[in-house]
């Protein structure tokens, strides 16, 4: 990977930069509203007659509608395209590409690599969604499978480093990731600034490896737009969340949440990010019946089809009662605006099925 010395400064600055290199290679994904969730979120009941009663607006980014289905075809072309400018385009294609990912970075990496000509190599674990193997290899890459913990995979990217000489483009664990995630914080606040007059009061991202949301976090640090992040609880794949409350990063985890993009620890450089309260407001964690009850929400209400990690952030708003009343006590009877970001779409119908039978 490109030299972290070399990088651009995690600023709001540089993520406007990451947007002028990669938005010819992007989509610029709309922005939605639903007034039937804007009533759900505000009126959602809990067992508890002292439950929160927020009054919540909610936008959402449709980066479901992105290259590939996802918001990694951003950080994948921005690293990409970093490498070209550090490196030479000459030596990366000689050398080639490696990843480790679950799909949707294997898959924004596979084709990014086969928009210019560049030969990769992803490393899937084996248990990967069907369909985003099947897309990854549509793009041309070399997939290796692999364990489903990120050691395992790490272990096999070492490998095909030593036996090809690839350079390493992470998932989200280095600034030219970072800054290219934040490209859709970047999209999200301008389009909401053509549909109303005052900004988003918080924006809410999914929380894996940490390139989404701590790329939001730099965007939307220097503004009074307050940034979250969204895990799933089962099986400790909450590890952002306890590892604010332990005071450090937890540096390994093994889950298999629905939400199969979210089954990586917090990498080290977007630690630094979330783990500062002035960039980060707070980390919350949802159970899979909560990840899976808003997933149905958004394919029944909204008529768009999500995977259960972009339905996290969704699932916060609506059932974590310790976040609904931290907005309820902020934002008072004005209530807050809030942005969600969908993180992608790649799923299939039979896992849907397979979800809700």
């Amino acid at each position: 990977m490109a030299d972290v010395s070399l990088c651009l400064p995690l600023t709001r600055e540089s993520v406007q930069s990451a947007y002028d290199f990669i938005r010819a290679n992007v989509h610029k994904t709309p922005v939605l509203t639903s007034r039937t969730l804007n009533g759900i979120a505000s009126t959602q009941q809990a067992t508890s007659p002292d439950c929160a009663k927020p009054s919540i607006r909610l936008f959402f980014k449709c980066e479901n509608y992105q290259k590939i289905g996802a918001f990694k075809a951003r950080g994948a072309f921005h690293a990409l395209l970093r490498l070209f400018h550090h490196l030479g385009e000459d030596e990366v294609r000689r050398r080639g590409v490696v990843t480790h990912s679950s799909g949707n970075h294997a898959q924004a990496l596979a084709f990014a690599a086969h928009t210019y000509n560049v030969p990769a190599h992803i490393v899937m674990p084996s248990i990967s969604t069907a369909s985003k193997i099947a897309g990854t290899k549509s793009h041309g890459a070399n997939v290796v499978f692999s364990g489903s913990t990120s050691e395992e995979r790490e272990a096999v990217v070492a490998q095909v480093i030593r036996d090809t000489g690839a350079i390493l483009v992470p998932p989200y664990d280095h600034p030219d990731i970072i800054l290219g995630q934040g490209t859709a914080a970047l999209e999200f606040e301008e389009k909401v600034g053509e549909m109303q007059s005052t900004p988003l009061d918080a924006v809410i991202t999914p929380l894996g490896g940490g390139g989404l949301l701590s790329g939001t976090a730099t965007y939307f640090a220097p503004t009074s737009t307050r940034v979250f992040g969204a895990e799933p609880s089962f099986q400790g794949a909450d590890d952002g969340r306890r590892g604010l409350e332990a005071g450090k990063r937890v540096e390994s985890i093994k889950t298999l949440t629905i939400a199969d993009g979210l089954r990586t620890p917090v990498g080290l450089i977007p630690w630094t990010v979330i783990s500062d309260r002035e960039k980060v407001a707070g980390l919350y964690s949802v159970s899979e019946d909560q990840i899976k009850e808003a997933m149905k929400l958004v394919l029944e209400r909204m008529k768009v089809v999500i995977e259960p990690s972009a339905a996290v952030p969704l699932a916060v708003v609506l059932f974590n009662e310790e976040f609904r009343k931290l907005v309820e006590r902020e934002a008072g009877e004005k209530g807050w605006d809030i942005g969600v970001i969908f993180s992608g779409g790649n799923t299939t119908v039979e896992a849907i099925a397979k979800l809700f039978s």
